[in-house]
């Protein structure tokens, strides 16, 4: 994890010292209190309730509550765990959430400890041997080679579990991320429980979603670097194609474009794009349901999100904007093929999007033509992929 994912000094050294040694001494108190077995989940920074991370907690909270209670870490900066009343949530900082760390029987975390569980941990971890951490990971691995920060490194090599969705995750982990076998297990993604196993595509395209994932580099960019960048301007050329526009408009068809979180400070350079007329809304990155957005939308239209997985599950189409392949795979890499592994249309300039989008319509392609592909990539399609991470982590 990079450390950009937070701000730097968000967390008061002096603070959080007193509270790990304080919540430290009292742990040692709580060894052999009896009750459920307590697990700490968290992923998304702590911003939303959503991805694998959220549903593996309902999943505990819902079927395991005697045996298990399953806290939610959220960020205190944010309201959405009071508003949507999420059961056992805990603040991200607070004295109670390292508290918790130092009683937990076990964590699960999406993105990185560090982030999603407790903050500072690579400065304590020494102190916390009895906890069994799993790294639950918020998308299928391929399309971003790992990236390791020196903090990154006693946490990797503390993390008891790395779960993997298919033999093909386990063997990229095992090969690339150097992990040891041993703790390399394969229990399925836990968001896809939330599909119907054999769900059919839809009829008609008639709702399209847009997501971009980020780039490190352009984080530090200033105001006018990034408008001038080329996934900015790449992104905007292709919202402004007159051809697509038209395209939408004449066929009654929606775009709606989910904004990558990091790029929430430029959000209004891309606001004045909407256009209801042509069909074009973003989505409110506060209020907004990434699960809802997939559910609800027929084909997606990407470069490499995490969640064209999901897409590629419920056998929907998918295009591949690679509009900065070539940068990508210098500055951050794959480990997938760009050129061969795709499951979509790769479409790299704007020109080609739409004209893979006129291709779609006129054929009413609804289905992915790459849906064979999704064995390579995924073990299982059914409903129980909570069900194998409890049992193999938590033996319940």
């Amino acid at each position: 994890m990079s450390v950009t994912l937070k701000e730097k000094g968000r967390w008061d050294p002096l603070k959080v010292f007193l509270k790990v040694s304080v919540a430290y001494i009292l742990s040692r108190f709580y060894r052999n209190a009896k009750g459920p077995k307590i697990a700490l989940v968290g992923g998304n920074l702590g911003e939303k309730y959503e991805d694998n991370a959220s549903v593996f907690h309902k999943y505990v909270v819902n079927n395991h509550a005697e045996q298990v209670t399953a806290y939610w870490m959220y960020d205190p900066a944010t309201d959405y765990a009071k508003n949507g009343r999420i059961p056992n949530a805990v603040a991200l900082g607070s004295f109670r959430n390292y508290l918790l760390f130092f009683r937990a029987d076990y964590t699960f975390h999406g993105h990185s400890l560090l982030y999603d569980i407790v903050p500072s941990a690579d400065k304590f971890l020494n102190l916390n041997r009895r906890t069994v951490i799993t790294h639950v990971s918020h998308g299928i691995e391929g399309f971003k080679k790992i990236l390791i920060q020196k903090e990154d490194v006693p946490l990797l090599k503390r993390t008891d579990y790395f779960n993997c969705a298919s033999r093909y995750e386990y063997e990229l982990k095992r090969d690339k991320w150097k992990i040891p076998e041993e703790k390399l297990i394969i229990t399925g993604f836990p968001r896809f429980d939330r599909y119907l196993p054999n769900q059919q595509p839809p009829k008609e395209m008639k709702r399209i979603l847009m997501m971009m994932t980020w780039r490190e580099w352009l984080f530090d960019l200033s105001r006018e670097e990034f408008l001038e960048s080329n996934y900015f301007r790449s992104t905007i050329g292709l919202l402004e194609h007159e051809g697509i526009r038209n395209l939408l408009k004449s066929n009654g068809i929606r775009l709606q474009i989910a904004l990558h979180p990091f790029m929430k400070r430029f959000e209004e350079h891309f606001f004045s794009l909407a256009d209801q007329d042509y069909g074009i809304e973003f989505l409110d990155f506060n209020h907004a349901s990434i699960e809802r957005s997939i559910e609800e939308n027929d084909m997606l239209l990407t470069d490499i999100t995490s969640v064209s997985w999901d897409f590629l599950y419920l056998n929907k189409p998918i295009i591949f904007f690679m509009f900065d392949q070539q940068e990508y795979t210098e500055k951050r890499g794959s480990y997938l093929d760009l050129d061969k592994d795709l499951y979509g249309y790769r479409s790299p300039t704007v020109e080609d999007v739409y004209n893979t989008l006129t291709y779609m319509v006129d054929n009413n392609i609804t289905h992915n033509e790459w849906y064979g592909k999704a064995n390579e990539y995924i073990d299982y399609f059914d409903q129980d992929n909570c069900k194998r991470l409890a049992q193999r982590v938590m033996n319940v």
